[in-house]
């Protein structure tokens, strides 16, 4: 398994990862925030980045991170948006090299925090979680504009 930046001929098995991600949370993301999404996914030149992990030149997963400023700490602090790997490979630790691989570029790179989130029920992917680090007791507000 390998693990590096998406490229552009791999939007097709991208998207497919994608199609699964987004049936897993039960949600609709309109074609057009996919596009713009891949986009910044491959332009390197915004905050949003993504990394892949690959298996015989196929894309068996993925993380969506955004870097962003933040009020407490001068260096960067990264939000892992989206980690997803195909249930064909489960258990396999795809996952875990992805968040490990964050790990090292936020060491690498000065990066102050990495954190994400995930849904309450979602036990198998916590239970991955739970291994780097406990969560935390903040409770998420959202408010879709």
């Amino acid at each position: 398994m390998v693990i590096r930046d998406p490229l552009p001929g791999d939007e097709a098995d991208w998207r497919r990862l994608w199609a699964g991600y987004t049936t897993f949370y039960e949600t609709d993301v309109p074609e057009d925030v996919t596009a713009e999404t891949w986009r910044r996914l491959i332009a390197r030149d915004t905050s949003v980045f993504g990394r892949v992990a690959c298996e015989n030149d196929r894309l068996i997963g993925f993380s969506n991170s955004v870097l962003h400023p933040g009020t407490w700490t001068k260096e960067p602090i990264c939000y892992l948006e989206d980690l997803f790997v195909d249930p064909a490979v489960r258990a396999k630790g795809v996952g875990r090299a992805l968040i490990d691989d964050l790990i090292a570029q936020a060491r690498s790179k000065g990066w102050s925090k990495l954190y994400w989130v995930t849904r309450a029920s979602n036990a198998t992917a916590r239970r991955l979680y739970d291994s780097y680090t406990q969560a935390d007791d903040f409770v998420r507000y959202l408010i879709e504009i």
